[in-house]
């Protein structure tokens, strides 16, 4: 199948069918601005790993997965690796029993079949049969459990100022006082603030935050003992330990990993 990319405007379409679909191929990495679109939109990854941000948080959405973005949500996107999948774009009717904030997916079979054949479609004819298409996939999205890969922003100026500083420095291991000092407040303030505002402790977003770039790290080829140490772990072993923890395998057994692009390097754990 060929691959159709999505016109600009198509996630503006607000009279057009139900579903507008389309694959992509991706020989490089690529990143979005920030923007909007009255329609809905799931983002499937078949290859390689997108990250897509938003004031709330970030998701990170590896192969086999995708994520829904509702309309109207402000967001940016980062791909990792070459990347390949598909996009499909929903009409703001359809949305209406869809979820109100962004969710990274597990995509089912017939979903992604389904959003496979929408996307081969040729003209803006939409029949029965079509139609009936459209109708599943919408259905099949709003069943969707939601996935643990957000990574969740608190809206606290002073914690977001940390939470920023600490995704530009991953390795950064300053410790709880030394961060609340740096940002003006107190370690009581950022001990208290940081779980309301996030629904994690502080030491809990870091792991997190860490373990999310471990995975974009991943599906861009990098090996397991350079991304250990590129975030800042002490040892090769506990970072294995961690990631074995959070995902259920160890890094080099990630499916993510099937997704890197770069060669030559020693991916052993």
């Amino acid at each position: 199948m060929a691959d159709r990319m999505p016109p600009k405007f198509v996630g503006n379409d607000i009279h057009g069918p139900t579903i507008a679909a389309f694959t992509i191929t991706l020989k490089e990495e690529f990143s979005s601005l920030p923007h909007s679109h009255p329609r809905g939109q799931l983002i499937g990854c078949t290859r390689g790993a997108v990250t897509i941000s938003t004031e709330a948080g970030a998701w990170i959405v590896p192969a086999g997965h995708a994520i829904w973005i509702p309309p109207d949500q402000l967001h940016g996107g980062q791909s990792f690796g070459s990347g390949a999948g598909w996009t499909a774009y929903f009409a703001p009717a359809a949305c209406g029993l869809l979820p109100e904030r962004p969710r990274t997916v597990v995509v089912p079979p017939l979903l992604r079949e389904a959003i496979l054949r929408a996307a081969s479609w040729q003209g803006d004819c939409v029949d029965e049969a079509r139609q009936r298409i459209a109708d599943l996939i919408v259905d099949e999205t709003g069943r969707l459990p939601a996935e643990k890969l957000e990574l969740p922003m608190p809206q606290d100026q002073r914690l977001r100022q940390i939470a920023q500083a600490f995704l530009s420095r991953p390795d950064d291991n300053r410790t709880l006082d030394n961060w609340a000092s740096w940002a003006g407040l107190s370690s009581r303030t950022l001990s208290r603030r940081f779980p309301l505002e996030t629904g994690l402790n502080f030491s809990e977003w870091r792991q997190k935050a860490r373990l999310i770039r471990a995975l974009e790290l991943l599906a861009d080829g990098y090996a397991v003992t350079t991304i250990a140490l590129d975030l800042g772990y002490n040892s090769v072993s506990g970072f294995i330990a961690l990631f074995r923890k959070a995902y259920g395998v160890t890094p080099s057994a990630h499916p993510i990993r099937n997704a890197g692009k770069k060669t030559g390097v020693d991916t052993s754990d």
